[in-house]
């Protein structure tokens, strides 16, 4: 396992300061707030940890064993979170029944809260089955790393030190783009479809609630490209647009290992007022559908 997803994994152990009650702290990003992906996946440890389990969560990963699995989450970003301060959650056991439990999550930062979340676990029953095909997409272990991939658009960042914090910021997840990003094809509009594989950088315990938490904090990092590619914008780190995540909605249909390569196949349908929508679906790399993601955020022109 390498050190940044040892960190990472660190990050996501939340204290429990009261019954309840979790505190939690961040680390760097690329940009000087807390990574959204980060709020939202300690916000789900925090609401999965006050439900009730049946069996060692670390026994194997067995969607059929009886303890309640997260199924869908509902976020909302309500103020940019500050990366030296601790975070604190405060979890409401909204209903506990015979097959869902929902939690309500705020995280909070100097009295403030920074952050909503609402999340409904089920316990596993068998039940009608379809499923979306998978698109194509190349083999992930074809495509380069983004630590091979990053510095050969070093000159679309005004930033000398932009590429090293990409990197890092990435270090504990192995992320692919199957096409180039946005920064790579500024000022040349593309169709708002982009495609990355990922998993993390070394091998999870076999918690469904840690799988389920780190797609969770992934799937805020490149959701809204597909905005981007729309007007031939690079994105945040280069500077022509300015934005952030406003709402977030996952659902998870499958059982699936974030240390197990996982297509984010994303689009975007629209954009307007200064706002952009993302929406993907997510695949394991033998075509099982196992999570469908949406997103809203701010996507400004700069003045």
């Amino acid at each position: 396992m390498s050190t940044a997803l040892d960190s990472l994994l660190d990050l996501l152990d939340l204290e429990r300061i009261e019954q309840d009650i979790f505190r939690g702290t961040s680390r760097s990003a690329v940009v000087p707030r807390v990574f959204g992906g980060q709020v939202a996946a300690q916000a789900l440890v925090a609401a999965g940890r006050t439900v009730p389990s049946d069996s060692s969560p670390s026994s194997r990963m067995d969607a059929s064993r009886g303890d309640p699995l997260a199924h869908s989450l509902h976020a909302y970003f309500l103020r940019m979170g500050d990366p030296g301060a601790p975070i604190v959650y405060t979890v409401d056991r909204i209903r506990d029944g015979r097959s869902f439990a929902t939690r309500r999550v705020v995280a909070v930062q100097h009295g403030q809260p920074i952050f909503h979340l609402s999340a409904s676990f089920q316990t596993y029953e068998d039940g009608l089955e379809h499923q979306a095909n998978m698109p194509s997409a190349p083999d992930p272990e074809t495509l380069p790393t983004a630590a091979e991939m990053l510095p050969r658009y070093a000159d679309r960042f005004s930033d000398p030190g932009m590429v090293d914090r990409l990197v890092e910021a990435r270090a504990a997840v192995d992320l692919r783009y199957v096409d180039a990003p946005p920064f790579a094809t500024v000022g040349r509009p593309r169709e708002p479809r982009s495609q990355v594989w990922f998993r993390t950088n070394g091998k999870l315990a076999d918690d469904p609630l840690l799988h389920v938490c780190m797609a969770t904090y992934v799937s805020d990092m490149t959701l809204l490209d597909s905005v981007l590619l729309a007007h031939g914008r690079g994105g945040w780190a280069v500077g022509d647009v300015v934005g952030a995540s406003l709402d977030h909605a996952m659902w998870f249909h499958r059982p699936f290992r974030a240390d197990e390569w996982l297509l984010y196949d994303q689009e975007s349908p629209s954009a307007s007022g200064g706002r952009g929508l993302g929406q993907a679906r997510i695949y394991t790399q033998d075509g099982r559908l196992a999570i469908t993601v949406i997103q809203e955020g701010v996507v400004r022109v700069p003045r």
